[in-house]
């Protein structure tokens, strides 16, 4: 079997709000392009708290086996950023299915709410335990189950040199996640955590204030 995906499923540069027509703002958040890729920032003071925290799906509908990759530049930190995936409603409803619970960012919604999804924390340097030790966490959720963690390579800002590729792979329930080509972590979700595996949905950024960051190149494929 192939190591790399043949199908292209979705591409976009996240170059122009054009790109972004079609993606769902959750929380108070600013879209902005100024090096022709997407800048994500929160319009609220950090002191809001989780009030301040926000998420942007994109709207495509993605199968179970699927490699989603993405380049990725901090630019401000204190924060966290993290990517959800395979999002969606309990009993395999659509994510912005409108029986749900309204979500407006803080993050209890997601992991606690009427959604399912797995979601890795890749930039994590909110707290000062984080910042003193890098980790990336894949976690999955309904529940806020800790499955699998890897070291993570990434600078601080001050020393970033981006774009960073960033790719995860789902692929027979085992999820891969690299950076730069580097493997970070490997899990197999055989069922015996929070329930059986997620099987497709809906992918999106999350950002706890007051990170910045920016992103471009959403690639989507199968095999």
């Amino acid at each position: 079997m192939p190591t790399e995906p043949r199908t292209v499923l979705y591409d976009n540069p996240l170059r122009s709000a054009a790109d972004l027509s079609h993606f769902t703002l959750e929380g108070d958040g600013a879209l902005s392009f100024p090096l022709e890729r997407l800048r994500l920032e929160s319009t609220r003071s950090p002191d809001d708290g989780q009030q301040a925290n926000i998420v942007l799906w994109c709207p495509e509908e993605l199968p179970g086996d699927v490699s989603i990759s993405w380049d990725f530049w901090p630019v401000r930190e204190p924060g966290l950023c993290i990517l959800f995936f395979h999002a969606r409603g309990h009993d395999e409803r659509d994510l912005f299915d409108p029986s749900l619970a309204p979500r407006t960012g803080p993050y209890e919604q997601y992991h606690h709410g009427d959604i399912d999804a797995y979601h890795v924390s890749y930039y994590r340097r909110m707290w000062p335990a984080e910042r003193r030790f890098h980790t990336c966490n894949l976690r999955k959720s309904h529940g806020f189950h800790l499955v699998a963690q890897g070291p993570d390579p990434l600078p601080g800002v001050s020393d970033a040199a981006g774009p960073y590729r960033m790719r995860l792979d789902i692929r027979d329930d085992h999820i891969t996640f690299t950076i730069d080509h580097m493997t970070v972590f490997h899990w197999h979700d055989d069922g015996t955590v929070g329930g059986p595996p997620i099987r497709g949905g809906k992918v999106g950024f999350r950002q706890m204030s007051p990170m910045i960051g920016e992103y471009a190149n959403l690639r989507i494929a199968t095999w």
